[in-house]
């Protein structure tokens, strides 16, 4: 038997059981799809924080202060001495956060407050997308001025543009000065979700009298680490001990994030390809009871000079060609989840990886071989004259 008929027997007996091709298809479909969907999910994600993240520059420098002393606490001036003092550091902006409610006219709504100052905007790569930002006279008359974010506009101003209105913090009324270019679609909880206010007021605000976290702008990628030693020194000389603080460049950030990418990738790939699996079960299983169904129909092939060879190849062409069929729509549904879902969410980048894509679409082919072996065995070697008397 050449296997132009073995396929269009194959073909047949598919299009024959309609319905069941198709719930057998459907692990496969689903596996593919999953598998897909989970690597773009993950790669779009990555993209998306390192675009955030060289966004920023790859000279910034990024802060955190651990400790909790109080007799050993980092200010505004220590800060300023810090900047002035370097020649490889050009600009820092300090600031501190706490979640606090806000409130305009009827609408309230919890979210994040950063005190911070006049350079945040930038070293953060961050746009406007009406009024201004904070400025250093703003500061330093301790103007009751704020920024907001997209997610405030969003919930408490309808859409309307806030500039010019006024904002209530701790019962404390502040006037809108700008409003901040959406980052991440609007999404609560993202950097779209914050009000930002002169650090010197937040402070009173928020009750927070130390800096809690800074941004360090060196002067150009060539002396990255010089600024970051000189950093780490000044913030030992204040706290003498390096677990009470944190400093980070951004290539390290992009490393860092390259490894979590990398866990998520094959996390949620493993979870995915476990799917498949399931779904070359369920293809073995239906296999297994269309041999039972078609025992007579074996034994008369047998007994007109069928080998076992050509049974064999029969079933495993018909388990290639329901695994690879549902591979094939496994991947147009992927592709499109990507596309309209991801994509239309705009959290994320749409990502599409074409290498894993290929691996999805091998192993859906290779669980057709591995899963339709044994029903095809099992097919083959039945013997001819048992078969034929099977009704």
């Amino acid at each position: 038997m050449n296997f132009l008929f073995a396929y269009k027997m194959a073909i047949k007996s598919i299009w024959g059981n309609k319905t069941r091709s198709a719930l057998t298809m459907l692990g496969v479909i689903i596996g593919v799809m999953a598998v897909i969907v989970a690597v773009g999910f993950a790669q779009g994600s990555m993209q998306t924080v390192t675009n955030r993240i060289e966004g920023m520059g790859s000279n910034l420098i990024t802060c955190m202060i651990l400790s909790t002393s109080e007799s050993k606490q980092l200010t505004l001036k220590d800060l300023e001495s810090l900047e002035q003092s370097s020649q490889y550091i050009t600009k820092i902006s300090p600031y501190i956060l706490k979640q606090s409610n806000v409130k305009y006219e009827t609408n309230t709504k919890s979210t994040r407050i950063f005190g911070t100052d006049e350079n945040y905007l930038e070293m953060e790569g961050m746009k406007l997308e009406s009024g201004r930002f904070i400025s250093a006279l703003d500061i330093e008359k301790n103007d009751k001025v704020a920024v907001v974010g997209a997610t405030i506009k969003n919930k408490l101003y309808d859409d309307e543009d806030p500039v010019g209105k006024y904002i209530k913090i701790n019962g404390t009324k502040f006037l809108v000065i700008g409003c901040v270019e959406s980052v991440a679609n609007g999404m609560e909880g993202t950097n779209d979700d914050m009000v930002m206010l002169p650090i010197s007021v937040a402070q009173r605000t928020l009750k927070i009298t130390n800096v809690t976290m800074f941004l360090a702008e060196a002067r150009d990628g060539d002396v990255i680490d010089i600024a970051t030693q000189k950093v780490k020194d000044f913030l030992f000389d204040i706290y003498r001990d390096n677990d009470q603080y944190v400093v980070i460049t951004q290539e390290a950030m992009l490393s860092v994030m390259g490894d979590i990418s990398g866990i998520m990738m094959l996390i949620l790939g493993s979870i995915a390809t476990i799917s498949l699996v399931v779904g070359g079960i369920g293809i073995m299983n239906i296999m297994l009871v269309s041999v039972s169904e078609r025992t007579r129909e074996i034994g008369i092939r047998k007994a007109i000079g069928a080998k076992r060879r050509d049974i064999m190849i029969q079933f495993l062409i018909e388990s290639l060609l329901l695994t690879g069929i549902g591979g094939i729509i496994g991947i147009i549904l992927g592709l499109l989840a990507i596309k309209y879902i991801i994509g239309n969410i705009g959290l994320i980048q749409p990502v599409y990886s074409l290498p894993w894509t290929i691996a999805a679409f091998s192993i859906s082919l290779t669980i057709g071989i591995t899963f339709g072996l044994f029903p095809a065995y099992k097919a083959a070697k039945l013997n001819p004259i048992e078969a034929l008397r099977n009704e």
